[in-house]
């Protein structure tokens, strides 16, 4: 039997091929750089729309001309009105307790000012071009031996409390441990050269109050550095974010530091004057003698002023050295508690480290610091 050639093409040979079909030229995929006019880039915005937040060139100018042409006229608004209110206020000057506040006020400005400004030259120097990993390599690995050295480190590099913060921010974003980190943090301010030197130069009659700073301060710090080793939990503290002193460059970033320094422990310094000469011409001398008389009444007066006053670490000498109803020993708690718990400090260890840190940290360093001076006090002066 002859097998035909359509019986071995098989059963499915019968039905017929589909027809290719060519696609039409308009149906041809378009170059990704070829889009229709019509059809915007979903990230793409009309030349003319503008977010809400951003202004123009020259909205900027427009706000930034404003803002200067009104500097002048508030400043000749001022002098108009001391001019023209010269007389009462020449009258209200020349009263006694007026002179008498008046010259406080003035002495522990001048007295202070200096200090301040070499504190904060040195300690914005620090913070912009001493990178926080070399405190990271130059500490132990351990803990425990870690926290004493990044005290004593304090003792070495100059700087007040307002860089202390986000200095040690730096340290524990870079790795440093955080008992370590506020060991420096509390010890920086307290017992730094500028400091020291400063707290000679308002007691020269008692050298021993600089050694019992420096020992109070030390002592604090590294047995506060050592309890949130022992009892401090991760969820606690929360990782500091970018600080303020990294800027672009080295020199903007420098000068953003001794701006923001300047102004912060300025102000402070100025309110801490004013208060040290209210205190001083207008509390009665009775409430004072009754304060200073009691040691325990003493102790915590001024360490609740150090707190409420916000002095710069550089310059609370001065103001401590003008209370001088009160005892050495309670002038040592007001110069041990100020540099490491106030104000400003609070605020700026909630938004560096969390509000939940600083309401737990700042009660405990505040009792702890009156613990220590209290003993170095009794020890040494």
């Amino acid at each position: 039997m002859a097998i035909t050639e359509e019986a071995l093409k098989g059963p499915n040979s019968h039905a017929p091929a589909p027809p290719t079909e060519t696609p039409p030229k308009s149906a041809a995929p378009k170059s990704p750089d070829k889009q229709p006019a019509d059809r915007k880039s979903p990230d793409t915005k009309p030349a003319d729309a503008q977010s809400p937040d951003s202004k123009s060139p020259h909205a900027e100018a427009a706000d930034t001309k404003a803002a200067d042409s009104k500097s002048p006229l508030v400043l000749t608004l001022l002098l108009l009105s001391v001019v023209l209110l010269q007389g009462p206020i020449r009258g209200a000057l020349s009263a006694p307790v007026m002179q008498s506040w008046m010259t406080v006020f003035v002495a522990v400005l001048v007295q202070a000012l200096p200090f301040l400004v070499l504190g904060v030259l040195l300690s914005a120097a620090i913070a912009v071009f001493v990178p926080p990993s070399f405190f990271a390599r130059a500490l132990p690995s351990r803990p425990a031996l870690a926290v004493p050295v990044a005290g004593m480190a304090g003792a070495m590099l100059p700087g007040c409390e307002c860089a202390s913060v986000p200095v040690a921010g730096a340290l524990v974003r870079r790795g440093v441990t955080p008992a370590a980190a506020l060991a420096f943090l509390l010890s920086a301010p307290a017992i730094n050269p500028i400091v020291l030197t400063a707290t000679a130069v308002a007691f020269p009659r008692n050298p021993e109050m600089v050694l019992a700073r420096f020992l109070a301060s030390l002592l604090v710090s590294c047995v506060m550095g050592w309890l949130w080793q022992r009892l401090g939990r991760t969820d606690w503290l929360r990782t500091p974010e970018r600080s303020h002193y990294e800027g672009p460059s080295k020199g903007a970033a420098f000068w953003n530091s001794v701006r923001h320094d300047v102004m912060h422990a300025g102000g402070f310094l100025v309110v801490g004057a004013m208060a040290a000469a209210t205190l001083k011409a207008l509390a009665p001398a009775s409430w004072l003698r009754t304060a200073a008389e009691n040691p325990l009444v003493a102790i915590l007066a001024l360490a609740v002023l150090a707190v409420l006053l916000s002095i710069c670490s550089e310059a609370d000498a001065f103001v401590a050295a003008s209370l001088t109803q009160f005892s050495l020993t309670a002038k040592l708690a007001f110069l041990v508690v100020g540099p490491m718990i106030d104000l400003k400090l609070f605020a700026m260890q909630a938004g560096t480290f969390g509000r939940g840190f600083a309401l737990r940290f700042a009660p405990a360093t505040f009792a702890l610091a009156i613990v220590g001076a209290v003993l170095t006090g009794a020890v040494l002066l």
